[in-house]
């Protein structure tokens, strides 16, 4: 087999992915339970609803939309690991997959430098409430994901993954991919619809 073709699994669909998409499923509906509390506060204070008074509007920028195409940007490098270690190169893998590792530190670090910008806090109101429990959820599934991300580089690092064996790297990417889509609906809601 040539190193730019890709494998093709003999026996169906792994079961790995079948847990984690079982695992994002759970997730799904903890999530949306977290949306429909959301909108349920937000429709139950629609007259004082958003930041304390005196603190700033939250901005969709210097932060927000910067490291929303960051952490966007990573899913698409990680998309790209997953291609690379499909038709069998290990080194593009790793590169792929540091890149990813990387950009979702990033994102961390900005969420963290947003919320010391913010001007309010968990207990400032049912908004405050709702942000922070939002984004934290968010930020720590996010953490989890980086997690992921580091075993996967040390285990891409010793050889552990070739054409016919990388499932672990799919698994991690439909992981890494939810936490994304997740984050567009947290930043439209947040930051644009408020």
């Amino acid at each position: 087999m040539s190193a730019e073709a890709p494998a093709r699994r003999q026996g169906g669909f792994p079961i790995p992915l079948v847990g984690m998409l079982l695992f994002i499923s759970s997730e799904v509906m903890f999530f949306g339970g977290l949306f429909a509390t959301y909108f349920n506060a937000r429709a139950s204070f629609a007259g004082e609803w958003g930041p304390p008074p005196g603190a700033p509007e939250l901005e969709v920028l210097p932060i927000a939309l910067p490291i929303t195409i960051i952490l966007l940007t990573s899913s698409l490098t990680m998309h790209f690991g997953v291609r690379a270690i499909a038709h069998g190169s290990v080194n593009r893998l790793r590169l792929w997959l540091v890149v990813t590792l990387l950009l979702g530190l990033v994102f961390l670090a900005g969420q963290v430098y947003d919320y010391t910008q913010l001007g309010f806090g968990i207990s400032d109101g049912v908004f405050g409430t709702e942000f922070y429990t939002l984004t934290g959820f968010h930020g720590a599934h996010v953490f989890g994901g980086v997690v992921g991300l580091a075993i996967l580089t040390a285990r891409a690092g010793v050889g552990q993954f070739s054409a016919r064996n990388h499932v672990a790297v799919e698994a991690v990417s439909y992981y890494w991919h939810f936490v994304d889509v997740v984050w567009i609906a947290l930043f439209t809601t947040l930051y644009i619809l408020r």
